[in-house]
């Protein structure tokens, strides 16, 4: 009883912290997504095309979340966009202050769009709210199409779901429709984009997602 206390008081003060992030993202004008999902489903690949194709018609900025190192966010700077690396040394999830703080290293007025790819987890991250207006889960065809039976909290909160990497379809024996039935059954108005973050395939319709979130 006293775990399940504390839990909801921790959680209370993530919410409380995560509406005055939301609050201030809403001020400034700025489109959040949280980018969720387990290591290896080509989560910052995914970043990269997209900021490539929508980099000098958007503005955009990056918060990335890692266990350690800042791997991922040096790719990212390597574009030419702001980012901010949070490293939670071993937490496995982002929590609404751990954003809040990086926010004062991002100049939100000159952003339209901004990111936070979270820690690669597909447990702790669903029950975090950071203050972003989307959710955003990604699956690939390398996981196995059972990942939302699996972990169906992450696809209940989710807005939108990527399957990525379906260049790789030949290879596996992962069945779409079925992983599209999972994911319909758990949360009926996901919208699902099917991608290939190496080849380009259906990136088209996940930026003209995107850019009809920002505002103009």
């Amino acid at each position: 009883m006293k775990i399940i206390t504390v839990q909801r008081k921790v959680l209370k003060k993530n919410d409380e912290i995560a509406e005055e992030n939301r609050n201030t993202f809403g001020n400034q004008g700025v489109f959040v997504i949280n980018l969720l999902s387990s290591p290896g489903a080509g989560k910052t690949t995914l970043l990269e095309r997209t900021i490539s194709r929508l980099r000098g018609e958007v503005k955009l900025g990056v918060v990335e979340g890692d266990v350690q190192t800042d791997r991922d966010a040096r790719r990212i700077s390597k574009l030419d966009v702001p980012v901010v690396q949070i490293v939670t040394n071993g937490a496995c999830h982002l929590e609404a202050k751990l954003v809040q703080d990086a926010l004062a290293s991002l100049v939100l007025a000159d952003l339209d769009l901004l990111f936070i790819e979270n820690v690669g987890n597909l447990v702790c991250p669903a029950s975090f709210d950071l203050g972003e207006h989307k959710k955003v889960v990604i699956a690939s065809t390398t996981e196995g199409d059972d990942k939302p039976i699996k972990y169906p909290n992450m696809f209940h909160v989710s807005d939108v779901c990527v399957l990525n990497k379906i260049d790789l379809l030949p290879h596996t024996d992962f069945d779409t429709a079925q992983f599209e039935n999972f994911t319909r059954e758990i949360n009926p108005s996901l919208t699902i984009f099917r991608t290939s973050a190496k080849t380009g395939e259906g990136i088209d319709s996940w930026l003209a997602w995107l850019k009809s979130h920002v505002k103009k």
